[in-house]
């Protein structure tokens, strides 16, 4: 298991894709931030000008000794999780 300040999922509502990473991150029993990026405009600007891209889902990572870790992409983000924080 890694170290983490803080677990943040960049998403939509309405994406099927950030859905299924929040199914995930509830039945790990993680504790994580959801930053929706249609209901705030400046979370939007926030993921575009660290990662230059809008697509979601997007996880960030904030270790305890680094800086901030972005990872997109359902299927990595799922894979991620189960490895370091999966039982």
């Amino acid at each position: 298991m890694i170290s983490a300040t803080r677990l943040s999922l960049y998403q939509t509502r309405s994406c099927p894709y950030c859905e299924r990473v929040r199914s995930l991150m509830r039945r790990i029993g993680l504790d994580f931030e959801i930053r929706d990026i249609n209901t705030n405009s400046a979370l939007r600007l926030e993921l575009i000008e660290a990662t230059g891209r809008q697509t979601v889902p997007c996880l960030r990572i904030d270790h305890d000794d680094g800086p901030s870790e972005w990872m997109h992409e359902s299927a990595d983000i799922i894979e991620y999780l189960e490895e370091h924080f999966g039982s």
